[in-house]
């Protein structure tokens, strides 16, 4: 099973709360680049398109990513690798100052048939490389699965309601979509997280799954809304946990054609977010982007689902 992976790589710099003794700390990211890391670190054989400048931070990410197995294929070169500045408040949560520019311009090596495509962030929505990489996953999709993570970041996000018509335009491709409550949040102001899931079904997904933070997880068919608690974890930082949980996803469905993502059952979609959630509580707990591996996940999910009372 390959996955295909299209999005983009950046530098995160990680500042600790005003007064804390711990320095800054420089990590890989973005959020395509995450999933990939997380496939990889899982076993899978993936390939992230992407773009990395020549310079410190570029080969320190694509140093990263190889150490996981992951193929780095660089599709445009920009002047820097981009950035963010990635401030932490008390509880561990984040917030972001971009660097960021997204100019894709070549599709997947010839050659190159995956069996999965994801997309997501940035790259999806930011022109003009996201023509690049909606015209790519439309050719793909003829013969792959498709999934797709918005990872809104409404600093780069430009006018709202174009911004949502460009969002919903990557829904209608995928087969399979996770968001942040968050994320729906600044789509969507006021709805209630089912009823967008619910609307998303709609315009073509078979699967939508939303994350909401400390409450857990849903997980949205035409047939079935299964909802899942989150792991109890002291929080480090919330630094790529909604990636792992987006890699764990597509471990758990690897293989699984569009047919039988549509047939999941309700306890299917409940041993999915449960592996999800433990993958994203190990990432919680440490510092950086830092999903699981397999050992790793295996026996974060097997502690976490022998805890009475959790519902997985």
């Amino acid at each position: 099973m390959s996955f295909l992976v299209i999005g983009e790589c950046v530098a995160d710099i990680v500042r600790a709360p005003a007064g804390s003794p711990v320095a800054d700390r420089v990590h890989p990211g973005g959020s395509p680049a995450n999933v990939a890391y997380g496939l990889g670190r899982l076993g899978r054989d993936v390939t992230l398109l992407t773009q990395l400048a020549d310079d410190p931070t570029g080969r320190l990410i694509e140093a990263h990513l190889t150490g996981a197995g992951v193929r780095v294929e660089v599709g445009d070169v920009p002047e820097r690798t981009p950035s963010a500045v990635v401030a932490l408040d008390a509880r561990g949560q984040a917030s972001y100052t971009f660097d960021i520019a997204w100019t894709l311009k070549s599709g997947a090596p010839a050659g190159l048939a995956p069996r999965h495509v994801h997309i997501g962030s940035i790259a999806a929505v930011t022109s003009p490389g996201a023509s690049a990489v909606l015209a790519e996953t439309e050719r793909l999709r003829e013969r792959a699965t498709v999934s797709y993570d918005p990872n809104v970041r409404p600093a780069l996000m430009g006018e709202h309601g174009p911004a949502v018509t460009r969002v919903e335009r990557c829904v209608a491709l995928s087969d399979l979509v996770k968001a942040s409550d968050e994320d729906l949040a600044w789509l969507y102001p006021g709805e209630d997280p089912r009823a967008v899931a619910a609307r998303w079904l709609a315009l073509g997904p078979a699967v939508v799954l939303v994350t909401l933070g400390a409450a857990g997880s849903i997980a949205v068919t035409r047939r079935h809304t299964v909802a899942a608690e989150a792991p109890p974890v002291t929080v480090v930082d919330t630094v790529g946990a909604g990636d792992s949980f987006m890699s764990a996803v597509l471990d758990a469905l690897a293989g699984r054609e569009r047919d039988a993502l549509a047939a999941l059952g309700a306890e299917d979609l409940a041993r999915l977010l449960g592996t999800a959630g433990a993958a994203a509580a190990v990432t919680v707990s440490r510092a950086g982007a830092r999903p699981p591996d397999r050992a790793e996940l295996d026996a974060a999910h097997g502690a976490f689902a022998l805890r009475p009372g959790r519902g997985w």
